[in-house]
């Protein structure tokens, strides 16, 4: 059964829904009428990007945005910056000290430069109402074993073991829901440019040595030059200079 009391500080214009357990907060979104979040305390079929499975114990945050933007999808998928920028400023408000907190190309937030969050984007055309599912898992209690995870991947980390902090998934939705808002109001007012140059500021490894790797398997590594001004990773490789619009980026 779903807890739709938004209570105080909740953003205008905004539904919301928690519910004990749900197979998957975006699957969820993504049958909803929004602008609606839709949060569970644990999930049974999380996933993250390439369909990934994702651990959900609980103690964690697991929430989903549902959305109706006419966009273009290029356009849509801008939203991914503005949900990073939101999740950043919502662990400042809840405590987390905003110096150790860096955004990782193209949907990972890190803590002091371990993963502390993932974000997923995923869209259904419902007819003449598209719908987007801005998807977050952020280990505010627990993370997973180091033993799940994938040859060259970030360490993962808790805000718990990070700073100490103890912070209830509902209380954290809702700085979440009033940062992503503003920055809602924001793509919408004025496009991707304040996005870009606020992700720009936090960017993780900046100027460093990366290897992307592409989703058919093919990896480039070079110097992370910057995101251009449709969202891509712009990479300086012994080739040449390319820009990427969909990869895993592993550092070191």
């Amino acid at each position: 059964m779903a807890n739709s009391l938004q209570g105080a500080g909740w953003p205008t214009g905004y539904a919301r829904a928690v519910f004990d357990s749900l197979p998957s907060t975006n699957a969820a979104a993504l049958a909803a009428q929004g602008p609606a979040w839709i949060m569970a305390h644990s999930q049974s079929a999380g996933r993250g990007r390439r369909a990934r499975a994702w651990d959900s114990p609980r103690g964690n945050l697991y929430a989903s945005l549902c959305l109706h933007p006419l966009d273009p999808p290029a356009q849509m998928a801008l939203r991914s910056f503005a949900a990073a920028l939101a999740l950043r400023s919502a662990l400042i408000a809840a405590g987390v000290a905003g110096e150790i907190i860096t955004l990782k190309w193209p949907n990972d937030v890190l803590l002091s430069g371990r993963k502390v969050a993932g974000i997923l984007l995923e869209s259904s055309p419902r007819g003449a109402l598209p719908c987007l599912a801005i998807g977050f898992g952020v280990n505010l209690a627990a993370h997973p074993e180091l033993g799940a995870l994938e040859a060259g991947a970030i360490l993962p980390t808790s805000v718990l073991a990070e700073t100490g902090l103890i912070l209830a998934p509902e209380e954290f939705l809702t700085h979440l829901a009033c940062a992503y808002a503003a920055r809602e109001a924001q793509f919408v007012a004025h496009g991707f440019a304040p996005l870009r140059m606020d992700f720009l500021a936090h960017a993780a490894r900046m100027g460093e040595g990366i290897t992307a790797r592409l989703g058919n398997g093919v990896a480039h590594s070079g110097r992370y030059e910057t995101i251009d001004e449709t969202g891509n990773l712009i990479l300086t490789t012994a080739a040449g200079r390319m820009a990427i619009s969909a990869a895993d980026v592993f550092f070191g």
